[in-house]
């Protein structure tokens, strides 16, 4: 039998993010896929706009804007994921509409008062290691937040966090759901959830997450490296 094409694959990830969703007693039409792209070409971006994709993301900028500019002509919306460095944070947001990776002054402090706004979330670091992204507790999590809400430049969507190998998604999720009522109470309209991957988006859903950052599962295997 002959391996799924990338119609099937498509269809069958959303196929479970409906399924997910229904489970959880929620609207699947709350939850934004967003289609990750990284390492492949441009030309895998392009058929899967043509199989209906908008949302798409990367965390390389230089991979990013290289995209962006040779797909200008689609209706795309560019979603950074990686980590973000503050001396590229002015060129990232040219070509993209969300920032998730929102976890560092500098960062903010780059973005702050510019145009044109963005939307982002700040990421909170699920693991005991330092050197991950994201903010390393709640309560920095809520200065970042609160960062961002005075600094201008940047809509403030909500919390955003990958789920730790080692931990069980469903316990990691729960974890992410607790800081973002928390992030509510500082900032009510703030109530996104960036969270779940191709292994571990039905957990993601099942725990509030609204958009979800899916890669392999959609894209296939990613091409060797040279």
């Amino acid at each position: 039998m002959s391996e799924p094409g990338l119609a099937e694959r498509l269809a069958s990830v959303d196929a479970g993010i409906a399924e997910a969703a229904r489970l959880a007693g929620r609207d699947p039409a709350e939850v934004t896929r967003i289609v990750v792209t990284k390492f492949h070409p441009a030309s895998l971006v392009r058929e899967l706009a043509a199989l209906g994709v908008h949302e798409v993301g990367e965390n390389r900028h230089q991979e990013a804007q290289a995209k962006a500019r040779e797909l200008e002509d689609l209706d795309l919306e560019w979603h950074f994921v990686g980590q973000l460095q503050s001396k590229k944070a002015r060129q990232v947001r040219e070509y993209a509409a969300v920032l998730h990776s929102l976890d560092r002054d500098s960062v903010v402090d780059a973005l702050a008062g510019g145009e044109p706004i963005v939307d982002g979330f700040v990421q909170l670091n699920l693991t005991d290691d330092p050197g991950r992204g994201g903010t390393g507790d709640a309560d920095a999590l809520l200065r970042i937040a609160e960062r961002v809400l005075t600094g201008g430049g940047i809509r403030l969507l909500g919390v955003m966090a990958v789920a730790p190998l080692d931990v069980e998604p469903a316990r990691a999720f729960a974890e992410v759901r607790r800081q973002s009522e928390r992030l509510r109470e500082l900032a009510p309209e703030a109530d996104r959830i960036s969270a779940g991957m191709s292994h571990d988006y039905r957990e993601a859903v099942a725990a509030g997450a609204t958009h979800l950052r899916i890669g392999t599962a959609i894209t296939g295997k990613r091409p060797e490296r040279g």
